[in-house]
Order: C-alpha cells, then structure tokens, then sequence
C-alpha cells in the first residue's frame, strides 16, 4: 500500500532540493527565471512529476522546459545526494497551467460583471409581468 503522507513528504523535499540548485544556477543559457510550483510522487516513490512555470514570453518558456530536460540527469543525482530513499526518483518537467488557468479565470469574471451589471441596468426600470405578489393567498370567508 502507498504512504500518501511519506509521498508528500518527499516530493516536498524533491521541490525544495530543486529549486536550490536552480537558485544556484545551472550553465545552460537557455534557462530563465523558472519557478518550481508542485512535486507530485507516484505511490511506489518511483517517480516524481515536477511542475515549474517561467516568467517570460512563450519562447523564453520553450526555451526553459528544454534546458530543464537536457539537465534532467544533473537534477536527478542532485536530488539522490540529499533523499534519504532506497532508490532516487525519476524526474519529469511539466510546464504548469496556473498562469494561463489564472487568466482564464480573471476574463470569465470580468465577463460576468460585464453582464451583471448590464442585467443591473435592464432591471431599473423593469415592472413586474403580473401582480406583485404572484403567490396564491388563502381565501377568507366572505370571498368567492
């Protein structure tokens, strides 16, 4: 069975490990100002997804993710120097979606207070279709 908790454990310290080399450096020019946002680990601690994103224009992304595969092997005996594990973890680079997922979401809510307020400005003025209180009322004695 898998130890979810040990998991988080270790791919928190795989991202932390990470993310110090890189702070350090690594002699590939293409590299830009990456930041690793998540590990996430198998259940048999086999392998680790590394999801990273990177301030800049899309070449400048490519360009990173490229750079991050090619030093792949450098990362991954960084990382078996300083785990306390059996065996090291394979490393996979994915280019997270939270910048793009983030503005995805700001242009569905600009969208919604676009039409808010455009329903806002239909119902100034707006009567009601029938009486204005559509809800039946009991009958009293005297009525029918």
């Amino acid at each position: 069975m898998a130890d979810h908790g040990r998991a988080a454990k270790l791919g928190d310290s795989i991202k932390q490990i990470i993310a110090k080399r890189l702070e350090r450096g690594l002699r590939d020019p293409r590299l830009g100002f990456v930041t690793i946002t998540d590990v996430r680990m198998t259940g048999d601690l086999q392998h680790a997804s590394v999801f990273f994103t990177v301030y800049g224009t899309e070449q400048e992304r490519e360009d990173s993710a490229a750079a991050l595969k090619a030093a792949t092997g450098l990362l991954r005996t960084e990382v078996g120097r300083n785990i306390h594990a059996r065996l090291t973890p394979t490393l996979e680079f994915i280019p997270d979606a939270i910048p793009e997922n983030a503005a995805h979401v700001a242009d569905l809510l600009a969208r919604a207070r676009e039409q808010d307020s455009s329903t806002r400005a239909l119902a100034v003025g707006a009567e009601y279709a029938g009486e204005e209180d559509p809800y039946v009322k009991p009958r009293e004695a005297g009525e029918e």
